[in-house]
Formats: C-alpha cells, sequence, structure tokens
C-alpha cells in the first residue's frame, strides 16, 4: 500500500512540481492549500507525513501546528518556507520539524527528506524554547539559510560545534544563539579569546589553579570550564591556541574531566564546547602545530560562516539593522535611501559584518540628514581607501593602519591575520594582471605552481573568473 503524504501548498506552480515529484517515487499525494483544510483532511486521513507551506491563505502554517502536533503526536512535518530568516528556521526547529527547506529548495533533497520522514515516522517533539524579542543573526541569502538549517540542527543535543570563517563574518554571534536558543539556555555563556591569552597562562584560564600553584596565584581560582558548567564554553580562535595547551584541552574534552594547575583532583565538568576559527587548520595539522586528534574531536558539527562577498544581497537588511543598534545606544535616527543601499551592496567589505558594522556607526555619528543618500555614502567611503604618499604610490603603512582599524582583530591575532588580508588582494590582482594564468601569477609572485592553487582552493578564489582581464 502506497504511503500517504498531505501537502499543503497555496502556490500552484509549487505544487504541481513537488507532487509530481513525489507521485514518481511511488508516494500518494494529496494537496491542500489553507489551514483549515488541511485539518479536515487530517481528520479524516490517515497521512504518513505532512509537507506545509508556511504562508498560507487562512494565516501562518507554522502556528498553527500545535494542535496538529497534538492530535497527531508521531506524523512527521516538514516545512517550505520563503520567509528566510533565522527566526522562522528555529520556529520550525520549535515545531519538533522533521526537516526545513528555504525556498528555492533542491527538489531532490526535498524528495529524499519525504522519503526518510515516510520510513522513519518517529520525529519527536520538544517544548518550543522561550527566545525573546530579538535574534542576533541577519539576512536571508541562500548562504545563510545554511547556517540557520545547522544551527536548529544542534539546539537540542550537546555536539560540539566548530564555526568556521574569515575574521568579521560573526563566529561568535552563531556560538552565542545555539546557546540562546539551545536547551542550555538557563546556563551560563563563557566566551574565551584563546589568541588573548599569553602562552603561559592559558591553561590557568581554561582550567583554574590552586593557591601557590605558581608565582603569583595568592588565592584559588575558578577556570572557564568550571565557570561554564551547565552551560556552554565557546573557545574562540582555537586555531593559535599553543600546542600544550591543546593536549590538556583534548584530555578535558575526552574525559569530562578537569584539573587545576596545581591541583591533585579531578572535577567533573558539565559544558557544551563550540569553538571558532579563521584559520584553515588543515596545513596547521600537516605541518604539525595543531593537533589532529583535537580537530576531530571539535570538528563533530561544522559550521561554515560564508563572508560578506559571497551574501551581498544581505548588506542592505544589515545596514539598516546597524543603523537601528546605533539608536539604542544614544545615536540619531537615520535611514538609507534606495541608491545609498545600492551604493553599500556594491562595496568590497574585506573586514566582512565587522566593517560593515563599523562603517554603519561611523554614518549614524557622522550623517547630517536622516534620511541618507550617495553623497555621504560616498564621502565616508573615500576614508577607506589608504593614503596615496608622495608620488601617488599608495603608502602602506597607511593601508595597514586603516585596516588595522576595520579588522579590529583580536589580540594575539593580528599577523595571521594581516596575512590572511594581504593575501586574498594580492593574489586576485595579480591573477586579474595574468587574465588568470596561474603559471605566470606564479612567476610574478614567486611561488611554487602548486603552492599558488593550493592557496587560491583554500582562499575559495576561482582562478576562471580573471579571464581575458590580462
Amino acid at each position: 500500500m502506497s504511503k500517504m503524504v498531505l501537502l499543503v501548498e497555496d502556490d500552484e506552480s509549487i505544487a504541481i512540481v513537488i507532487k509530481a515529484a513525489l507521485e514518481a517515487e511511488g508516494l500518494q499525494v494529496d494537496r491542500c492549500e489553507s489551514i483549515s483544510c488541511r485539518d479536515e483532511m487530517l481528520a479524516d486521513g490517515n497521512y504518513d507525513v505532512l509537507l506545509t507551506d508556511v504562508m498560507l491563505t487562512d494565516g501562518d502554517g507554522i502556528e498553527s501546528l500545535g494542535d496538529v502536533r497534538h492530535a497527531h503526536p508521531d506524523l512527521p512535518i516538514i516545512i517550505l518556507s520563503a520567509q528566510n530568516t533565522l527566526d522562522t528556521a528555529v520556529r520550525a526547529s520549535d515545531t519538533g520539524a522533521f526537516e526545513y527547506f528555504p525556498k528555492p529548495f533542491d527538489l531532490d533533497e526535498l524528495v529524499r527528506a519525504v522519503r526518510q520522514a515516510v520510513d522513519s515516522r518517529a520525529a519527536s517533539v520538544d517544548p518550543a524554547p522561550d527566545r525573546g524579542d530579538s535574534l542576533p543573526l541577519v539576512g536571508r541569502s541562500p548562504a545563510m539559510q545554511g547556517v540557520y538549517r545547522m544551527i536548529t540542527r544542534v539546539l537540542r543535543n550537546d555536539l560540539t560545534v566548530l564555526i568556521l570563517g574569515e575574521s568579521g563574518t560573526g563566529k561568535e554571534l552563531v556560538a552565542e544563539a545555539i546557546h540562546e536558543l539551545g536547551h542550555r539556555k538557563t546556563g551560563p555563556f563563557v566566551a574565551v579569546n584563546t589568541a588573548a591569552i599569553p602562552k603561559e597562562l592559558i591553561e590557568s584560564e581554561l582550567f583554574g589553579h590552586e593557591k601557590g600553584a605558581f608565582t603569583g596565584a595568592v588565592a584559588r581560582t575558578i577556570g572557564k570550564f568550571e565557570q561554564a558548567n551547565g552551560g556552554t564554553l565557546f573557545l574562540d580562535e582555537i586555531g593559535d591556541m599553543p600546542f600544550e595547551a591543546q593536549t590538556r584541552l583534548l584530555r578535558a574534552l575526552q574525559s569530562g574531566r578537569i584539573r587545576r594547575v596545581g591541583g591533585r583532583e579531578e572535577i567533573a565538568i558539565d559544558v557544551r564546547i563550540v569553538a571558532a576559527t579563521n584559520r584553515d587548520l588543515q596545513p596547521m595539522i600537516e605541518a604539525g602545530t595543531f593537533r589532529e586528534d583535537l580537530f576531530y574531536r571539535l570538528n563533530v558539527v561544522p559550521i561554515q560562516l560564508p563572508p560578506l562577498r559571497e551574501r551581498a544581497e544581505d548588506i542592505p537588511a544589515l545596514a539598516e539593522h546597524f543603523l537601528n543598534q546605533a539608536v539604542e545606544e544614544g545615536l540619531p535616527i537615520h535611514r538609507l535611501d534606495a541608491a545609498a543601499l545600492e551604493v553599500l551592496t556594491q562595496q568590497q567589505w574585506r573586514g566582512n559584518v565587522r566593517e560593515l558594522r563599523n562603517f554603519m556607526y561611523r554614518i549614524a555619528l557622522m550623517a547630517r540628514e536622516e534620511v541618507i543618500n550617495t553623497a555621504t555614502v560616498h564621502s565616508l567611503l573615500q576614508e577607506r581607501p589608504a593614503a596615496k604618499a608622495e608620488g601617488g604610490a599608495p603608502d602602506f603603512n597607511a593601508a595597514v593602519e586603516n585596516w588595522m582599524t576595520e579588522a579590529d582583530a583580536p589580540a594575539g591575532t593580528l599577523y595571521h591575520s594581516a596575512l590572511a588580508a594581504f593575501e586574498r588582494p594580492l593574489f586576485e590582482l595579480v591573477l586579474a594582471r595574468t587574465g588568470g594564468n596561474q603559471l605566470r601569477a606564479a612567476q610574478i609572485l614567486g611561488i611554487n605552481r602548486n603552492t599558488l592553487r593550493k592557496r587560491l582552493a583554500e582562499l575559495a578564489i576561482d582562478p576562471d573568473r580573471f579571464t581575458g582581464q590580462g
């Protein structure tokens, strides 16, 4: 007997495509367009999966799912939505949804999810978390949809998460979202920048120390692991942690127990670990500066944050969001006209979201008019490029100083952050000069062609897009 799917979708073209794809898999599909029709059909039929859109002809498809859950507690629910925000993804997760798909979606992936739901009939229901009035992440781009989906998948478990991304992409915001929206939200959220702690103090900072453990240890001190007990410990810039400390961290993660520096007693700890780095850890593993076993311990659920250049369509929403934040912090009310938003969207933000935020706060402070136009934006953007030295050549010192101001790199990470920031534009400029010819580019740079290819792959630079520019 074929399995039954109830499709609730008011867009006829989308419904036709989904229905045909599912029926090709041997599933029987009934379709309706409203919440009231959905409820009638669920009451009369015996369905194996509910596949529903969010915005329907008579209301919000998610808000009304509580009654469906009460009447059909074991019915797997798959949610589709064009309202592609973190809030929608989390609301879908709150219902105990089997899966959530932002529109547009991959049809093959949707069909696989429906088949898995049919086979499982094991959707679980957890109470919805109280999220408060706001969520930290902004953007509806396809690049951010994958981030939202990954966040919702780790809210009800304690799997270790490794957040990867360039400086300024919002790694700590993701860590905070995982904590604040998850089942550990009533516990503490403790963040530690492992790159900002002197090498000789990092073990004491993480694990604490006993009185007299070393010179200056005049009293017992509780470390970050104990401070985070019952909650979440966020280990930022994990790629810059000293190798010796990595060994003790690995032992703590494996055993769930720590020992204070100078102490004898082992202490059980109950923390959820979220780590983050802007470094490519694989070359560090190969070079012997990062432990491979620690990497696999941390990299249980990787979340890759896109740089702002890969989600430029989110820039208008981010800009408005930061202007609203600025008002909350006492700066004047402003808004951007359409042309000014377009200028911001076309701009390169090498410091990613952090640089855009800093710029919007500068606009909020400096702009005289309430409605900000292109003239004001261009005027402030002119302050961003490097100053010119005598003779018209770029002043490299000024460029570095400007980058330091915009990037706001954490203490202890400046050297590696500067290299990463310099390497990308250098490679792109040379590739543009050579028309994408990697051999010539490698010769100009004075590096091996294989080395160039590897770095281009790691930096996600496509040399083909420079073809014909030389």
